[in-house]
């Protein structure tokens, strides 16, 4: 079962939820010690999702830059996936190493720099679910 329809959708819900994990004070610091721009790849439907750590945000209030789309910045880590795979992820329902090894995740850069990151987005888990719910999809939101 797909669970975005498209690339606007994808970008609409992962969107929100970037947009939230940059300016959340309990994730965005932990992932910008990392000082690492990391972007992450989907497919089914397509879209990009970069994240610049590795500068000063642009955006006032952010602790990091989020861009959708093409961007000039080149990845230090880049993470290929189905978008079905994310939004598993963002539920907590996936193990990143689990995930890797069975190569539904495919990583290119220092693996190390990302799982350092894992606890730093474990709070996302609950985020993402109230977000869907928020946002009038509870389809999408895993039991």
């Amino acid at each position: 079962m797909a669970y975005f329809k498209d690339e606007a959708e994808l970008l609409q819900i992962l969107g929100a939820l970037f947009d939230r994990l940059k300016t959340d004070a309990r994730i965005a610091p932990k992932i910008c010690e990392g000082k690492i721009v990391i972007q992450f790849r989907y497919d089914e439907p397509k879209g990009i999702i970069t994240i610049d750590a590795a500068h000063p945000p642009k955006q006032q209030g952010a602790y990091c830059d989020v861009f959708w789309g093409d961007t000039p910045l080149k990845p230090d880590v880049e993470m290929s996936m189905k978008a079905d795979i994310a939004h598993q992820f963002w539920h907590g329902k996936i193990n990143l190493m689990a995930a890797l090894t069975r190569r539904q995740i495919i990583a290119k850069g220092p693996i190390p720099k990302i799982l350092r990151l894992l606890p730093a987005v474990e709070p996302a888990y609950a985020m993402y679910p109230k977000l869907l719910r928020e946002m009038g999809r509870e389809d999408l939101a895993l039991k």
